[in-house]
């Protein structure tokens, strides 16, 4: 790069910063498009809208509500990935959708559930079911429902459609058209089958989608369908084949619900939660870049201008995307910071390598960006891969943090490969040229780590069978094996109205205080509705003693009208179907991960070694779960998901570096010494990184609130497990299978 075009790419790195940091902060325009406050948050950040239905059937079973619920849940998640539904009481439910302050527009939207049928258009004796009303050009019933099930008018219900998503095809002329395609069970493939084959035969007659007492559709069956997978046509936008969609997977719910409540709800912490986690993502921003100027000098100050172009695309892309960021989230984003470190670390510790090896910078330069490629690349595709099946199969807060880990990933990677690549090149094409600007690092004595990997395994043994043991003991004696919040195993729903307005503030500070002594629980939940003096506050399950001493300390202390103060029990807002989907979608990318591993390094041994120490960070941070009892919630969900993508991420830069010394001609050299060494070279690496990660984690753990430390603190445990899992598991595991196979060959 020449002088000239290294001063404008400086230049122009120096007014896109400052446009960034300006979009971010302030924004264009009166509503300031761009900027960081237009995000859409969550119900804990800033509220949205919550509706109460309640079943038409008087005593639904179990089962009927958990379909109800889940079902219910895929159809809000149009609105946002961390809307909840959950059940109040007995035969009622909750749906709250974040960031929406409009509930008469939600409720015409999300419209009536329930009452969904295909019905033919024809019974069996040729009259018609329904018929085009010339008038009103509408299709209208000219019988009733009951009657349709008698003479087996009927096809299907909503029910027996599995999923119905809106897609584009191309049309009989080529052109592309909206349409809605259905999935059905398997008893419904069945009918449907049967149905669709009349309907053919007859004519190309019609199937009509009548939902709430009018038709949606009336598609022609062009063909019989035996598969269970059918499109509907005719939609003339994107919008109306996704409400179409959307009406379809509602109207498949199992009881029909009827509004009873709804209303507009504050956020659930106040103002105090989100000032003290900017001030923790400042202070760590500013810690990590002055770490890194120390360390690595001017590539260090490169990474800091990297970092800081992270961090405002993350935000402009969080708002570009509609995505909904919650508490959990901000702590995700600021855990990525310190994760976004990594990259730079290992690129420009390889820089200092190459100095010391003899290469003069521009060389160093160029080998330390392509030497670093691969562990970068492998270790953030993997994690990605991760993302990716965690937004497919998952649901609700997993859907939401795989999506906000994936542009994470995403943008990592372009700031550390692209954007410090020409910063580098620019600073060293305008004059910045001694080795002394960059450093040199000393090579190393190789650690004796293999030597010693009877005491780690031993050691982390140990640490997993803590676990069940502690979990065991609980059971037990308090008969919880971990502690679960109210999202996990529900709870107490207490609507308080008090005397006088409070805000969230004056919640905050004397409300959840005194719910929090006389409950004993340190995961309360409080809102308030707005436009009144209510407010909603969510504990764990109370039995009627702990329900009186509330009623008596809130009596006591505010002045309530014991008659204002009414309890409700409420279900898990993570059902058992979600927790299922996120197991399930756990398992398929560690599958997929594996493959990838095995793929790309061409030795099973790899990728089983990464897994296992996967698995290994896993159990020990469950293991503090259930020794610290912290509470399991959807922090929980977020925090094991994040050690994942961490712990792997760790475990591939030791693993590239080991394959790196095997494909340099180091075969012949004794394979514990090349482990030992390839650990070692990597070892600052591992260090920075965990330390970078960690100080973000442990801001907000000092200056975030109670739920957000919760959320912290296993979080920090997990990074000190991956980086010593990284370091002294992984290479030991590879080397003892390595040899062990070895050696049954011999």
């Amino acid at each position: 790069m020449k002088k000239s075009r290294g001063v404008l790419v400086l230049a122009l790195t120096a007014i896109v910063t400052a446009l960034l940091i300006f979009t971010s902060a302030v924004g264009f325009g009166p509503t300031g498009t761009g900027a960081a406050k237009n995000i859409k948050t969550g119900l804990d950040l800033s509220g949205g809208v919550s509706i109460t239905y309640q079943a038409s059937k008087k005593s639904p079973t179990e089962d009927e509500m958990a379909d109800t619920i889940y079902k219910l849940q895929k159809r809000v998640e149009q609105y946002s990935t961390e809307a909840q539904v959950y059940k109040e009481g007995d035969n009622r439910i909750i749906v709250e959708i974040p960031g929406v302050t409009d509930a008469n527009k939600i409720l015409e939207e999300l419209g009536k559930p329930g009452s969904l049928y295909f019905i033919a258009h024809k019974d069996a004796e040729g009259n018609e079911n329904y018929s085009l009303d010339l008038t009103t050009g509408e299709y209208k019933l000219n019988k009733t429902i009951e009657e349709l099930e008698k003479n087996g008018g009927i096809v299907l219900t909503g029910t027996e459609v599995k999923d119905a998503k809106a897609a584009v095809a191309q049309d009989d002329m080529g052109n592309n058209a909206h349409v809605v395609s259905l999935s059905l069970t398997k008893e419904g493939t069945k009918k449907f089958a049967e149905a669709t084959k009349t309907a053919y035969e007859a004519g190309e007659d019609s199937i009509g989608i009548y939902y709430d007492g009018s038709f949606v559709s009336v598609p022609n069956v062009q063909s019989e369908i035996k598969d269970g997978n059918a499109q509907i046509t005719g939609m003339e936008s994107a919008e109306d084949a996704e409400n179409l969609a959307s009406t379809i997977r509602i109207g498949g719910l199992k009881l029909e619900l009827t509004e009873l409540r709804s209303s507009v709800v504050a956020a659930q912490l106040g103002e105090e939660a989100i000032s003290t986690s900017l001030i923790a993502a400042a202070i760590g921003l500013a810690l990590i870049i002055l770490f890194m100027i120390f360390v690595y000098r001017i590539p260090g100050l490169v990474s800091g201008i990297a970092l800081i172009i992270y961090v405002c695309l993350d935000l402009i892309a969080l708002n570009a995307f509609d995505l909904t960021l919650t508490l959990q989230g901000i702590a995700g984003i600021i855990l990525s910071i310190g994760m976004a470190v990594d990259a730079n670390v290992i690129i420009y510790a390889r820089i200092q390598e190459e100095i010391a090896a003899g290469k003069s910078v521009r060389t160093a330069l160029q080998n330390g960006f392509k030497k670093a490629f691969s562990a970068i690349f492998d270790g953030n595709i993997t994690t990605l891969i991760a993302a990716f099946v965690l937004n497919w199969l998952g649901s609700g807060t997993v859907k939401g943090f795989a999506q906000t880990l994936a542009l994470g990933i995403v943008l990592s990677m372009f700031t550390a490969l692209v954007i410090s690549r020409y910063i580098m090149y620019a600073a060293y094409a305008v004059g910045v040229r001694d080795e002394k600007f960059y450093g040199k690092r000393k090579e190393r004595t190789p650690i004796r780590f293999l030597q010693k990997k009877k005491v780690f395994f031993l050691v982390s043994l140990l640490l997993i069978i803590s676990g069940p043991v502690a979990m065991l003991a609980f059971k037990g004696t308090s008969g919880e094996a971990l502690k679960y919040s109210l999202e996990f195993k529900g709870g107490t729903s207490t609507n308080v109205t008090f005397k006088e307005d409070m805000s969230i503030a004056d919640i905050d500070a004397q409300v959840t205080p005194l719910v929090e002594k006389v409950t004993g629980d340190r995961n309360v939940q409080a809102t308030k509705v707005v436009g009144s003096n209510q407010v909603i506050i969510k504990t764990v399950t109370l039995n009627v003693d702990q329900r009186e001493k509330l009623e008596t300390a809130l009596v006591d202390e505010f002045g309530v009208d014991a008659k204002e103060i009414t309890s409700e029990s409420i279900s898990s807002t993570v059902s058992s179907e979600m927790r299922a989907d996120a197991v399930k979608a756990v398992v398929v990318a560690t599958v997929l991960m594996l493959l990838y591993i095995w793929f790309r390094f061409k030795d099973i041994r790899f990728a089983s070694s990464a897994v296992l120490a996967l698995v290994h960070d896993v159990l020990v941070v469950l293991a503090f779960y259930a020794i610290a009892r912290v509470s399991v919630g959807n922090t929980f969900i977020a925090c094991m998901l994040t050690i994942v993508g961490y712990s792997i991420n760790a475990t591939i830069v030791i693993f590239d570096r080991i394959r790196e010394n095997l494909a340099a001609g180091k075969k012949k050299e004794d394979l514990e010494t090349l482990v030992n060494a390839s650990i070692t070279q990597t070892l600052t690496r591992s260090i920075y990184t965990s330390l970078t990660t960690f100080i973000m984690v442990f801001l907000l753990f000092v200056l975030g609130v109670s739920s957000i430390r919760e959320f912290a603190l296993p979080l920090m445990v997990g990074i000190v497990c991956g980086g010593y899992s990284s370091v002294c598991i992984t290479g030991a595991l590879w080397y003892v299978m390595k040899t062990r196979i070895k050696k049954q060959k011999n």
